[in-house]
Formats: structure tokens, C-alpha cells, sequence
């Protein structure tokens, strides 16, 4: 089965020392556990996903974060890049971006493998846009994070277990 490892929002305005104090990630063992799972992978099935918001005045206002043409939107330096494969979306799921879509129908992959921020947000919403797309999915604990409350993320699982989303520890 051709498995694609799927590395969401791990971009600078999360992981960098100047972002805002909602994003209390704990940097650099963190990524350092993701980089260790992009080495277990093949180059070309190792696929970056990077959450624009558009940029515009209320949005930069309203969000301060992840703006299209920014530094702070860009990959983290601290990740290991090992591909160009690299795509932009607009909404929670992966999936939403049509380029990535048309990238995963194309390479027929049947499963992917999910790490990156946030579980409570958009490596949860890709996990159901991976179920939706017919494919299917593991959720690797180790190099996931999150800032939302042990309670939320309970739920989640329980949701996306349901689903038929495999966990990885």
C-alpha cells in the first residue's frame, strides 16, 4: 500500500521564539521527534503542508499569523525539508487545497500518515478529509501537537477512531 507522510503547519509563526503565546509548543523536542519521522520515510512520499491566510488588512489584524508572503508563514527552519513537495491551503483540511488533492489522486497513494499542528485543528481536519478521499489513516503520536485541552483531543480520537483513523504511538 503506498503511504504518503503527511507534515502539517509546521511553519515559523508556531514554532519560532517571536510567535504569540497561544502557540506554546515545546519547540525543539517537538520537531526534533517529527524530523526523526521524516527520516523513516522515502523523500518523494514525504509531503509539507504550510495553513496560508490570505493577506489583507482584517486578516492581518484579525489573525497576525500564517499570512500569505510572510516570513512567519514559511516552513520552520529547524524542519527537515527532504522533498519540494509542498502545498498551500486555505482551510483546515489538506484536503480543501486542489493542488494537493490532484498531487495525491496522481501519485496514487491508498494511506497516509499524519503528524504536525494542531490536533485539535487541522491534523484532525485532514485525518477526516483523508477518510472522505478513500484513504487510509495514522495519526503518529509522536510528532503531533496541540495546545487545545486534554478533554477536546479525547474527543476527537474517539471521533476519528470511529472513523476507522489508526493511532500511532
Amino acid at each position: 500500500m503506498k503511504k504518503a507522510l503527511l507534515v502539517i503547519d509546521l511553519q515559523n509563526d508556531y514554532l519560532w521564539e517571536p510567535r504569540k503565546k497561544k502557540f506554546s509548543y515545546d519547540t525543539a523536542p517537538f520537531v526534533a521527534r517529527v524530523n526523526a519521522l521524516i527520516e523513516q520515510y522515502e523523500p518523494n512520499d514525504v509531503i509539507y503542508i504550510k495553513h496560508i491566510i490570505q493577506n489583507n488588512p482584517i486578516n492581518k489584524k484579525l489573525f497576525g499569523f500564517s499570512i500569505q508572503g510572510t516570513k512567519g508563514a514559511e516552513l520552520f527552519g529547524g524542519l527537515k525539508i527532504v522533498s519540494d513537495n509542498c502545498f498551500e491551503k486555505l482551510l483546515s483540511d489538506a484536503f480543501s487545497a486542489k493542488k494537493f488533492k490532484a498531487f495525491m489522486k496522481e501519485k496514487a497513494y491508498e494511506s497516509v500518515a499524519i503528524c504536525g499542528l494542531d490536533e485539535g485543528g487541522c491534523v484532525s481536519a485532514t485525518a477526516k478529509g483523508a477518510i472522505k478521499n478513500n484513504l487510509s489513516v495514522e495519526m503518529l503520536t509522536a510528532g503531533i501537537a496541540t495546545v487545545f485541552p486534554a478533554q477536546k483531543i479525547e474527543k476527537l480520537r474517539s471521533k476519528l477512531k470511529s472513523m476507522g483513523v489508526k493511532y500511532i504511538d
